[in-house]
């Protein structure tokens, strides 16, 4: 057991051997900032930025823009107003090489009114707290590995653009506006890092995001005393259609790999009524009374563009084979996030993170299968650049819940791999 421990301590040491001299001045460079970058998160967590606390978001950008700023970034806050949200971050260094664009976010889903708003260590590794994880461990992720690359004298020379939107975890309206920042960015780069959370594991990476949009199915039927439905005059009536088009929406999409189709609520009756903004409805009926209308709101989920197009014609064309005397309409939100597809270009990417990772003496980077992996700010950016990889922020899990935590432990280990990365694709041909 104590050769096993033994090795286990001088496993990142021997890896260093791996190393160019600049290499190494990375590594040292970012244990020599480990201490203020754990307090920076610290005070980060401790600061709510709930996406509607606007004066919390901007508050957390400003602290993040200091940092850059000391860096040589030019930093800069994109209003929001136009979108009703606070705005983004952001930070550019003009250099050469490649064009890396990172990408990271400021608000949390824990608004003023929720019970966790501040940080608590639980033991040496773990940190509880609103948005540790996801993401302002991702952010500080970001700013060490900067500050790493400074020290080492190697920033100078990258063309690095970060951005840090205000306004991930509930999208402004409209979304175009919202992830105009992202977009105009990405067309600018040739390659983005995303710095989310992922699967909670510090050695896998994402290179393909699932998107998702929203759907809304109205089936309507005529109304009637319920003694008289089949019948010629009447027909199947509301529900049954909206049933027989939800079931063979199932039969028809739900083994197809990486989609899923999912109905969220219903509403059927005589009458009803559905309040979209808060998600609440009401429905007028009774027993004895053939339902004239029927209301389905749902999301569906696809890794590519392709995939989507083609489950949509599939669920328009289950529309047309109504029941007597029913008719059914299906209407696709506008606004939702795109898939981040695959591409060779985002494997390649991930192998390079990945030999970063075991020349710094860690273990290697596996992809996280798309199933597992939710939209994320990344997938505006992703058509745009020709490599991509997500989920390289720091290690934790129960996101978006009051369990919420952050392994600090792998702060620096993700640092120096990100400072590491960087400094290698710059260079690339």
């Amino acid at each position: 057991m104590r050769k096993l421990i033994l090795l286990f301590v001088l496993l990142p040491v021997l890896g260093l051997s791996q190393l160019k001299k600049e290499e190494k001045a990375l590594v040292k460079a970012v244990d020599s900032r480990h201490s203020a970058a754990l307090e920076l998160l610290k005070k980060a967590v401790n600061i709510n930025s709930g996406t509607m606390n606007f004066k919390g978001v901007r508050k957390v950008g400003s602290l993040f823009m200091e940092e850059l700023k000391a860096l040589g970034f030019e930093v800069r806050w994109s209003s929001g107003d136009a979108f009703n949200r606070a705005g983004h971050l952001i930070a550019v260094h003009k250099g050469k090489g490649k064009k890396i664009l990172l990408i990271g976010h400021l608000d949390t889903v824990f608004e003023e009114d929720s019970p966790f708003q501040s940080y608590k260590m639980l033991n040496d590794s773990i940190m509880h707290g609103p948005g540790a994880s996801d993401m302002k461990g991702g952010d500080v992720v970001i700013i060490l590995a900067m500050q790493a690359l400074h020290d080492a004298g190697l920033l100078k020379d990258l063309t690095i653009e970060i951005v840090m939107t205000g306004d991930e975890e509930l999208n402004g309206e409209p979304i175009e506006l919202s992830k105009k920042d992202i977009v105009d960015a990405a067309i600018r780069a040739d390659i983005a890092l995303g710095y989310e959370d992922g699967d909670g594991s510090p050695y896998t990476a994402i290179v393909s995001r699932r998107g998702y949009i929203d759907w809304e199915l109205t089936v309507k039927g005529k109304a009637s005393h319920s003694s008289q439905i089949f019948t010629e005059e009447i027909g199947s009536g509301a529900v049954y259609e909206a049933s027989r088009i939800l079931n063979q929406f199932y039969l028809s999409l739900s083994k197809k790999e990486n989609l899923t189709f999912n109905p969220g609520v219903i509403i059927g009756g005589d009458k009803i009524a559905f309040d979209s903004i808060n998600n609440t409805g009401s429905a007028f009926g009774k027993n004895n009374i053939v339902a004239s209308e029927v209301m389905v709101r749902g999301d569906l989920r696809s890794v590519s563009s392709i995939q989507l197009e083609e489950a949509k014609k599939i669920m328009e064309d289950i529309l047309h084979e109504n029941y007597p005397l029913t008719s059914a309409s299906l209407k696709f939100g506008e606004g939702s996030y795109p898939p981040l597809s695959w591409k060779d270009g985002n494997t390649k990417l991930l192998n390079i993170y990945s030999k970063v990772s075991t020349d710094l003496g860690y273990s290697a980077i596996t992809p996280v299968n798309p199933r597992n992996a939710g939209a994320a700010d990344i997938s505006f950016a992703g058509d745009h650049v020709d490599m991509a990889i997500d989920a390289i922020g720091i290690s934790g899990g129960k996101g978006h819940t009051i369990n919420e935590f952050a392994n600090i432990k792998y702060l620096p280990i993700e640092a120096k791999r990100s400072a590491l990365l960087i400094y290698r694709i710059s260079n690339l041909k």
